[in-house]
Parts: C-alpha cells; sequence; structure tokens
C-alpha cells in the first residue's frame, strides 16, 4: 500500500487581492480589498480601500473610505471610513463609530456613539458616552463617565420604582 501523496507546504504567505467583486468569505494571511464587499474576513492583516465587509477579524486592519459592521483586532487604522462597531488593543480612527472598544484610541476627526479606553486621545471627538481613565485632547460628550454613572443609577431607580407600583397595583392578591 502507498501512502497518498500530500500537497506540499510552502513557506509563502497567501494573499488574496479583491477588486470589484462581491464574496461571502474570505480567508488568508493578507487580504487586500478595492471596491469591493465581503460579509466575513479572517486574515492576519486586512486592507481595504473603498470597500466593505460585515464582519472582520484580523491582528492589524487599514481601511479607507470604507465601511465595515463589526471588528476584531489587535491594531485598527481607519481613515474616512465607518464602522458599527470596533473592539482591539490600539484604534486609530478619522470617521465614524457605533462602538469603541480599546485600550488605546486614537481619534481625530472622530463621530463616535460609545467611546470605552484605558486611554483615549484626539482632536476632535463628538460621542454621547465616553467612558475613559484618561482623556487627551478636545471632547464633545453627551455623556461622560460621571453622567453615565448618574443615568445609569437614576434610571435603575426609576425602573424599581416603577416595578413596585406595578406590583402594588396590579399585584394578585392571595
Amino acid at each position: 500500500m502507498t501512502p497518498e501523496p500530500t500537497a506540499p507546504e510552502t513557506d509563502q504567505p497567501q494573499v488574496t487581492n479583491l477588486s470589484q467583486v462581491d464574496v461571502e468569505t474570505v480567508q488568508a494571511e493578507l487580504v487586500r480589498m478595492h471596491q469591493s464587499s465581503a460579509e466575513t474576513i479572517q486574515a492576519t492583516e486586512v486592507e481595504l480601500h473603498q470597500a466593505g465587509t460585515l464582519e472582520a477579524t484580523a491582528q492589524q486592519l487599514t481601511a479607507h473610505e470604507s465601511a465595515l459592521g463589526f471588528v476584531e483586532a489587535s491594531e485598527v487604522h481607519m481613515q474616512n471610513s465607518g464602522a458599527a462597531a470596533i473592539r482591539a488593543q490600539t484604534v486609530q480612527l478619522n470617521g465614524y463609530a457605533g462602538v469603541v472598544a480599546a485600550e488605546k484610541a486614537e481619534l481625530g476627526n472622530t463621530y463616535a456613539g460609545v467611546v470605552a479606553g484605558q486611554e483615549v486621545r484626539g482632536e476632535r471627538i463628538e460621542s454621547l458616552v465616553l467612558l475613559a481613565r484618561h482623556v487627551d485632547g478636545e471632547v464633545k460628550t453627551v455623556l461622560d463617565t460621571r453622567g453615565a454613572v448618574l443615568v445609569g443609577l437614576v434610571g435603575g431607580l426609576f425602573a424599581g420604582v416603577m416595578l413596585l407600583l406595578t406590583r402594588a397595583l396590579f399585584g394578585r392578591k392571595s
């Protein structure tokens, strides 16, 4: 009995270049996309230019004029781009984001819903909620850390009072 031949392993990195196409899933060490879209990307390094993805998981992600859904990476660099949610160790963003969760966030001209991080720096940041240990730069926010805690306490108190009133008015009697 002879052993079945196996494919030779190469030391060359796997690279996927996409231009003006729509794909469902991309898995490679390096993914480059130009005017394309992908539902899911899993790679070591991702480069997007005028592209879009619903979900991206990578060590390093770079996007220019692109739209992203959910991003999970060690490093994220986005220029004139937008994302629904970003979770990373380091984020550099000029653009739009729904939620940014990072250890270190460097936000240029950025509009964000919620920003949470250890260290947040920026030129001009506009957000609804900002939670950070250290903030450096011009920030316009609806709720800062103290405001978010206060809203949480008031909201919890209100919900508790409404629950007690509902039980007192409409509760079952034995």
